[in-house]
Parts: structure tokens; C-alpha cells; sequence
């Protein structure tokens, strides 16, 4: 296996266990907290969030997997990474602020703040790789729409 395809598999196992492991949050409380809460009509029916996420992990693993094998040695590379590792946090940050702390207001500004880190992890990426931070692009566009989501929750609680 070459050095890519390594990079690419092993960035995307690090993306899902992420998610597998801010799951844990959201299922505390998807069934019982968030069944209670007011929800925008545009809210999507739970089913369609773990495949979503799932696609975006393996889109966002290979984004990171594609510029990890241009050299973690090169400055460029080690700032896109280092983003990219930031914001990974501030996404499972908010499963835990929103399910597990049930704070819709605090998880909005978790959701601001991994909005601003996805365009600056996709700045980088873009440097390194134009094919890594298109990648990203269906990630900030579902965080994006999270945001909007979390918003009216927030609103309409």
C-alpha cells in the first residue's frame, strides 16, 4: 500500500472514531431530551444524520489523508493539519455541548466557532491541496446548515 493510501485510510479511521466517539453524547440524550425540544419544520428526521456524517468523516479523512502525504516536514502541511485537528475537536466538542451538557445556546457558539475553523482548515487546505479543501466544502455546507438548525432550536426553546 503506498504512502498516500495509508495517510488517506488512517486519517479517515481517525475522523470516524472521533465520530463514533462523540456518538456517545448524542445518544445519551436523542430519545429523550431531544424528542421534548421545539424544532424548526426544516429539522431533518434523525435517521439521515449518522449516514450523513459518516460520508462527511470519509470526505473529511480523505481531505486530510491527501495532505498529510505531501510532507508532514513542510510548514504548509503541518499549519493545514494542526486547523484541521482544531476544528476535528470543536466537532465533537459540540455533540457533547448539545446532547450531553442539553445547552443548545453554548453549542450555537461551538458551532460558530467550528464554522470559522472548517473555512480556515479549508484556507490551508487549499494552499497544500485544491482537491482536499473541495472536499471539505460538503462539511462546512452540513455544519452550516447544523448552525442554521441549532439557531431555531435554540430560538424556539
Amino acid at each position: 500500500m503506498n504512502k498516500k493510501i495509508l495517510n488517506i485510510v488512517v486519517a479517515i479511521l481517525i475522523c470516524l472514531l472521533i465520530g463514533f466517539l462523540s456518538s456517545f453524547a448524542t445518544r445519551s440524550s436523542v430519545n429523550d431530551w431531544y424528542v421534548t425540544l421545539n424544532k424548526p419544520s426544516f429539522n431533518p428526521p434523525n435517521d439521515i444524520f449518522a449516514p450523513v456524517w459518516t460520508v462527511l468523516y470519509i470526505l473529511m479523512g480523505t481531505a486530510a489523508g491527501i495532505v498529510w502525504s505531501k510532507g508532514f516536514h513542510h510548514i504548509w502541511v503541518k499549519t493545514a493539519l494542526y486547523h484541521f485537528g482544531f476544528q476535528l475537536l470543536f466537532n465533537a466538542l459540540w455533540s457533547i455541548v448539545f446532547f450531553g451538557l442539553k445547552s443548545p445556546f453554548w453549542a450555537l457558539l461551538v458551532i460558530l466557532t467550528l464554522l470559522t475553523l472548517i473555512i480556515l482548515t479549508i484556507k490551508w487546505f487549499k494552499i497544500v491541496s485544491k482537491l482536499a479543501a473541495w472536499l471539505l466544502v460538503p462539511y462546512l455546507l452540513w455544519v452550516g446548515f447544523a448552525a442554521v438548525l441549532n439557531y431555531n432550536i435554540w430560538l424556539l426553546n
